[in-house]
C-alpha cells in the first residue's frame, strides 16, 4: 500500500487530496490499484503518521500468531490424560456468519461516552431479568450502523449481528415488546443526559461552550393527523418539501465543533421565531448563567427577543443572519463605507447602529459559487421556456408546464418577466436586467447583526459560517441515521425514537472527533462500512463422543482494517473462549487438553 494524491487547482491555489491505495496483481501481469481509504487534505504530520503505519504493514517479517486452544505455558498434568477429547477435523463446519466489526466499534464508542455508567442506575435490570440498559445500547448501535425499524431489529438484524456476543446476551434481548417498553423509560432522563454529555465532550475533546449554534428542522409522518389536539404532530412549514404531511419540529443546539448540547421536540406548526425565548431559559436553567454567544440564522429571533437579550443581566450575546430585505434599507449607509479585508477572500463593512453592529460580509468564493448556481439554473430555465414556446399545447397544458418549470427553478424564475396571453395558449418572456443586476450585487454577501460591537469582524464571520455544523447534524440524523421514517403512533414513543437517534448521533460525533486529527476526509460512515466487513462465525468440530466443540471467532482483519484500528489506537478484544456442546446444553470448554 502507498499514499497517492490527486491535484486540483482552485482559486489559483493547488490542493492535494490524498488516498491510501493498494496495488493488486491480476491475470496476465496487469496491476490494478484499489482505493483503500480517502483521507482528503492532510498536513505534513498527518502524512508522516499514515506513512509510518503503512510501512509497518508492509514489512515482510510481520506475521500473525495463531492462538492455541489451550494455554501453552502449562505442563500436561498426568491426571488429565483421561479427559482428552478427539475432534474430527474433516467434519469441521462454519455456522452463523454475522457482522462484528462495526458492532464492536459502536460498543466501544458507547463505553467511551460513559453511557454504560450513566444508564446503570437509571435503567436497572427488571426482576424478570430484562436488561434494559443493553436493550437501549442495541437500539442505539443499530441506529448508528444499519438504521431501520424496531420490527426489523427484532425480526432480522439482531441475529445477523454480533451484538449478542458483545453484550453477553441472547435473542431475548430484542423481544418485540421489550424494545417498545424500553422506549417508554427514556424521556425522563433527557436533561440528565445533556449534562452528562457536556462533561464528556469537555473531558474527551476539551470542548468549549461559549459559542452555541441554534437551528431548527422538521421531520414528517406519512400518516393521518392525530385526533388529540394536544399532539405535537401538526401541519406546518416543511423543510422536506412535504407540506402535505403532518410533522414535528426539532430544535438543536450544537457547539462549533458539532458536539450536541441539547435538543427539543416541538409541535409541527411551531413558528421559528417563537422558540428562542424558551431555549434560552432552558439552557440557563440547566447550565447556569454564562457569557455565551448565540449564533442563529435569520427568521429565528424576533425583535422582541433580541431586545430582551440586550437588556439581560449580563447581556446575552448574539450573532444572527439578517434577511436581504433589510440590506435595501441600510444600503445608503453601507455604500460610503470602505471594505476591510478580514482574511484572504473575505471583506466586510461595519455599520454601528444603536446598541448593535451590522456586518456586511462578502466572500469571493461564495460569489463564484452562487453565480455559477444562478447561471446554471437561468440557462436551464431559458432553454425550457423556449421548448415550451415551440410546443402545440392548449392553455391548461401550457400553464401546467410553466408551473412545473417554475417549481424547478424558482430563483431564476424571478429574473424573467413572463406574460401569458389572457385567452390563448401563448406567452412571451424576457430577461429582467434590473433584477439581474440587483441579484449580482448581492451574490456572496451576507448581512449579519450582532450586539458584540467590540469583536473582531473576522471572528464574527467565522462564527457565522460555522452554522453549517447544525445543518450537517440535521443531514446526518435524517440521511445517515435515518431519523425518518417514524413508524410509531404514540407521541411519547415518537419522542423516544428521536431520543435514540440523538444518542446515535452522539456516537457518530465522537467517532468524527477522533478521526478529524487523522484526516479531514475520513468520515465515520466510511470507517463503519470498512469495519462492517469483519465477521464473526462459529467454527464447529464434531467430537468422537457425539458432542461439538464450538469456537466463535471474528475474522482476521485485512490490511486496511488493521490500519484503521491502529490509527484509532484501539485494542482488539480477545477471541471468545471455546465452548463444547452436549445434547440440549452448551457449556464452557474444559481447560484439559485434547
Amino acid at each position: 500500500m502507498f499514499l497517492r494524491f490527486n491535484r486540483r487547482i482552485k482559486d489559483g491555489k493547488e490542493h492535494r487530496y490524498w488516498n491510501i491505495v493498494e496495488s493488486k496483481r491480476c491475470a496476465g501481469g496487469k496491476v490494478v490499484q484499489r482505493q483503500v481509504l480517502y483521507l482528503g487534505e492532510i498536513n505534513d504530520s498527518q502524512h508522516e503518521a499514515w506513512c509510518r503505519q503503512i510501512e509497518a504493514f508492509d514489512e515482510g517479517a510481520r506475521r500473525h500468531t495463531q492462538l492455541a486452544l489451550f494455554p501453552a505455558d502449562r505442563a500436561l498434568p498426568e491426571h488429565a490424560q483421561a479427559h482428552g477429547v478427539q475432534v474430527r477435523l474433516d467434519a469441521m463446519a462454519l455456522h452463523r456468519p454475522r457482522q462484528w466489526g462495526a458492532c464492536w466499534l459502536a460498543c466501544h464508542l458507547h463505553e467511551q461516552l460513559g453511557l454504560n455508567r450513566f444508564w446503570a442506575d437509571r435503567l436497572p435490570d427488571s426482576r424478570e431479568g430484562t436488561r434494559w440498559q443493553h436493550i437501549l445500547q442495541t437500539l442505539v448501535c443499530y441506529r448508528l450502523i444499519d438504521p431501520g425499524s424496531e420490527w426489523r431489529l427484532h425480526r432480522q438484524w439482531f441475529e445477523q449481528s454480533a451484538m449478542a456476543d458483545l453484550l453477553g446476551a441472547d435473542y431475548g434481548l430484542v423481544e418485540k415488546n421489550a424494545l417498545y417498553r424500553c422506549l417508554d423509560k427514556l424521556l425522563p432522563h433527557k436533561q440528565a443526559l445533556f449534562s452528562h454529555l457536556r462533561q464528556r465532550w469537555l473531558d474527551l475533546f476539551g470542548a468549549t461552550f461559549e459559542v452555541l449554534l441554534y437551528d431548527l428542522t422538521s421531520t414528517y409522518f406519512e400518516s393521518p393527523p392525530p385526533g388529540d389536539e394536544a399532539d405535537k404532530r401538526r401541519y406546518g412549514y416543511s423543510r422536506d418539501k412535504r407540506g402535505d404531511c403532518i410533522q414535528v419540529v426539532i430544535a438543536l443546539i450544537v457547539t462549533p465543533e458539532g458536539f450536541p448540547l441539547a435538543y427539543e421536540v416541538l409541535a409541527g406548526n411551531t413558528a421559528d421565531c417563537t422558540t428562542l425565548r424558551d431555549m434560552l431559559r432552558k439552557i440557563e436553567a440547566q447550565y447556569g448563567k454564562a457569557n455565551r454567544i448565540w449564533v442563529m440564522d435569520r427568521g429565528i429571533p424576533s425583535e422582541e427577543v433580541l431586545a430582551e437579550m440586550r437588556a439581560a443581566d449580563p447581556p446575552i450575546s448574539y450573532l444572527v443572519g439578517t434577511p436581504k430585505g433589510r440590506l435595501s434599507r441600510l444600503e445608503k449607509g453601507l455604500l460610503t463605507l470602505p471594505w476591510q479585508a478580514v482574511r484572504e477572500g473575505v471583506d466586510v463593512k461595519l455599520l454601528p447602529q444603536d446598541q448593535e453592529l451590522y456586518v456586511l460580509a462578502q466572500s469571493r468564493a461564495r460569489i463564484h459559487k452562487e453565480r455559477a448556481m444562478r447561471r446554471r439554473k437561468l440557462k436551464w430555465l431559458w432553454a425550457r421556456l423556449k421548448q415550451i414556446a415551440a410546443m402545440d399545447l392548449d392553455r391548461e397544458e401550457l400553464l401546467m408546464k410553466l408551473g412545473a418549470a417554475r417549481a424547478q427553478a424558482r430563483a431564476a424564475w424571478r429574473l424573467i418577466d413572463i406574460e401569458v396571453a389572457p385567452h390563448s395558449a401563448t406567452f412571451s418572456f424576457a430577461l429582467n436586467r434590473k433584477k439581474l443586476r440587483q441579484v449580482r450585487r448581492r451574490e456572496g454577501r451576507y448581512l449579519l447583526r450582532t450586539n458584540l460591537c467590540g469583536k473582531d469582524p473576522a471572528q464574527l464571520w467565522q462564527f457565522y459560517i460555522q452554522l453549517v455544523e447544525v445543518e450537517a447534524a440535521f443531514k446526518t440524523m435524517k440521511d445517515d441515521l435515518q431519523l425518518r421514517p417514524i413508524y410509531h403512533q404514540l407521541e411519547e414513543r415518537i419522542e423516544a425514537h428521536i431520543f435514540v437517534a440523538f444518542l446515535a448521533y452522539c456516537l457518530h460525533v465522537t467517532l468524527r472527533a477522533r478521526l478529524k486529527p487523522l484526516a479531514p476526509g475520513l468520515t465515520p460512515r466510511a470507517v463503519l462500512d470498512k469495519l462492517a466487513a469483519v465477521q464473526m462465525l462459529d467454527v464447529q468440530f464434531p467430537t468422537t463422543d457425539g458432542r461439538t466443540l464450538i469456537l466463535s471467532r471474528y475474522t482476521e482483519l485485512t490490511v486496511d482494517q488493521r490500519l484503521l484500528v491502529r490509527q484509532l489506537n484501539l485494542d482488539l478484544p480477545p477471541q471468545p473462549p471455546p465452548r463444547i456442546s452436549a445434547p440440549g446444553k452448551i457449556a464452557p470448554v474444559s481447560t484439559h487438553p485434547m
